[in-house]
């Protein structure tokens, strides 16, 4: 999605569960002469619940299945199509399926065809884009494709909007996505980032930032000696913060414990993860 609509509203990194969220890059623009506006949803990945966090996730992943006028499936050549935990739920929609091959640089023609082959056994493209999204290599054409299977209506969305979320949600997002390049193990998936300040003046933003976590083992580790991860998060984190706002950041991070937080219904509700 980041590549498509040509922001970095996704955080990523090769840890599986990076996206947690559902999440809208908003794309508009003129096509042969006529005005579209296309909605992206980028979901979180097929998943099996352990905790309650996973249960919101995997609603947020139907809920835009549900709704979609085209889907489109990103995978990659090391997923087999006949296991991949995505296709009951492919063999299920009614919408259009664009089948996008993922990271063509790092493998041969000969594997990309046999690929393309097996998906084909399992479901019905409408069409398929071998491409490498880091490099953006073959990523135009998927856009006319898009365009053409959407049906007329009016637009969702006011034609300056670039997405659904507030200022906030990116913030803490691009906080959550350091702990995940960071640390190993359970720490990415027990963590969780809570903007509690965002403070916008003339010439700087001013954010306090929450960590949970479940144990005190893990704030320890989140910490480090001397406070030297949190840091190095911090620095990170401030960085891309003052690139993706195009503004100076001072940021104040904390870190917290929240015992079992991803299995509290009442917290999930106030984290936003469930309605």
């Amino acid at each position: 999605m980041n590549v498509l609509v040509g922001e970095s509203l996704s955080i990523v990194t090769s840890k599986a569960q990076t996206t947690r969220h559902r999440i809208m890059g908003i794309l508009n623009g003129v096509e042969n002469g006529i005005p579209y506006q296309l909605v992206y949803s980028d979901t979180p990945g097929i998943l099996h619940s352990t905790y309650k966090l996973h249960d919101s996730m995997m609603a947020f992943v139907r809920g835009s299945l549900e709704d979609a006028d085209a889907v489109l499936f990103v995978t990659e050549p090391g997923e087999k199509a006949e296991t991949h935990d995505a296709l009951p739920l492919l063999k299920k929609t009614d919408a259009p399926i664009v089948l996008i091959i993922n990271k063509m640089d790092l493998s041969g023609q000969e594997e990309v065809e046999s690929k393309i082959a097996e998906w084909k056994e399992v479901i019905e493209p409408v069409h398929v884009a071998v491409v490498s999204a880091l490099h953006n290599y073959n990523t135009d054409g998927i856009l006319e494709v898009l365009v053409n299977l959407l049906p007329e209506h009016p637009a969702y969305f006011p034609d300056n909007d670039l997405t659904d979320r507030p200022e906030r949600f990116f913030a803490s997002e691009i906080i959550r996505e350091k702990i995940f390049l960071n640390y190993k193990q359970e720490i990415p998936y027990s963590s969780e980032v809570v903007i509690q300040e965002f403070k916008e003046k003339e010439d700087i933003i001013v954010i306090l930032a929450d960590i949970l976590v479940e144990r005190n083992s893990q704030k320890g580790i989140i910490i480090g000696e001397k406070g030297s991860m949190l840091k190095k998060i911090g620095i990170q984190a401030r960085k891309n913060l003052e690139a993706f706002f195009q503004k100076k950041v001072f940021l104040e991070t904390r870190v917290k414990v929240d015992p079992d937080w991803r299995n509290n219904e009442l917290r999930l509700k106030q984290l936003g993860y469930k309605e």
